[in-house]
């Protein structure tokens, strides 16, 4: 992602307004509301049970989508609503900030299965590339800009879309997951080097180290405090879950210099046949590796589940990743179930 000398808003030049979809099976566009949020979080459990029924949207993660001051649904969302009164297509294109290597705008949505096929979604994606590619051009930085999107490769379908609409396949994300039926491997860090349960009062430099460690990862950008927020305020989050490792530093000075935090929704436990966590992030500040802090931090975490009498532990990771996280999940008995396909548009 190298800088670019021209601004990303010039590179764009003028955006039109993204056409509204016309379709007979929805005689209702309009902008989202909050209010919306329930008949959003029912849609989007109706495609992720027939899309990846292993995990499904939280009601709170929309909620807290419509309460980042980065969005605006009256212009980054839409909805389409049947005869019934039933929302039956969501598209929001989320544009986080803090862009420090690069501008993302990230459509998020789709179209109920009953009404799969029928030529919908094409046009909810073109509504949110339209939007996505306004976004990107407010930008005055001199940054690489992406359109950048995902799709279950469970879902076929939605892969199809998004090459028909002109996104690339850029990136494979694996989910992994480990039995915790099997022993876990005692894993001792460097000396030095303290583990300890994750506590509220570390947010802040957690979130800092986060921010850090993840620089070097495909995509990532620092998280927004309305973000990190959110996820570590979340219902899901389980600080039981979720370890931190201290370093001393040069100075004498004890830092947060790795991490492994983890969220448990109960209400996906049935769909994904198995009682168990799923680890949301883990990383180590780039001096700090080759320690074993990451096999530490996992290791905590993963007896922890035991000692609840959780079942399985999973994760994702990019299969390309520079940090050799695949060899480092595997050598910790995680096997891989499935992908996550990455798509963008690059400007």
């Amino acid at each position: 992602m190298d800088q670019r000398e021209t601004p990303l808003g010039e590179r764009i030049g003028i955006v039109p307004a993204p056409v509204l979809p016309v379709h007979r099976d929805v005689p209702t566009w309009r902008a989202a509301t909050s209010d919306d949020i329930d008949g959003i979080w029912q849609l989007r459990r109706a495609m992720g049970e027939v899309d990846h029924p292993n995990y499904l949207t939280a009601r709170g993660a929309i909620a807290a989508d419509f309460g980042y001051s980065h969005f605006h649904p009256e212009l980054d969302s839409l909805v389409g609503v049947d005869q019934a009164g039933r929302i039956v297509a969501v598209g929001m294109v989320m544009f986080p900030p803090r862009q420090v290597t690069l501008v993302r705008s990230m459509p998020i949505g789709g179209v109920h299965p009953s009404l799969r096929g029928r030529g919908i979604g094409r046009q909810l994606l073109a509504w949110q590339l339209g939007r996505a590619k306004q976004q990107l051009a407010s930008s005055t930085k001199a940054l690489p800009g992406w359109i950048l999107t995902h799709a279950d490769e469970r879902s076929p379908q939605n892969a199809a879309l998004f090459e028909r609409g002109g996104l690339t396949l850029e990136r494979y994300f694996l989910t992994l997951e480990r039995p915790l039926d099997a022993p876990v491997r005692v894993v001792d860090a460097a000396d030095g080097i303290r583990i300890a349960v994750y506590a509220p009062a570390a947010a802040t430099e957690v979130h800092a180290a986060r921010d850090d460690a993840f620089m070097d990862h495909w995509g990532s950008q620092p998280m927004s405090d309305e973000n990190w927020n959110a996820f570590v305020g979340g219902q899901w989050f389980r600080p039981d879950l979720s370890f931190v490792a201290y370093g001393t530093d040069s100075t004498g000075t004890e830092r947060v210099v790795g991490f492994v935090l983890s969220t448990a929704n109960e209400n996906v436990w049935a769909t994904q046949g198995f009682i168990g966590s799923y680890i949301d992030l883990v990383g180590v500040l780039n001096g700090w590796r080759g320690r074993h802090i990451a096999q530490s931090l996992l290791a905590a975490q993963l007896a922890a589940g035991q000692a609840l009498g959780h079942e399985r532990v999973t994760l994702a990771v990019d299969s390309a990743s520079p940090t050799g996280a695949l060899g480092l999940y595997t050598g910790m008995g995680f096997v891989p179930t499935h992908r996550k396909l990455a798509y963008t548009l690059e400007f």
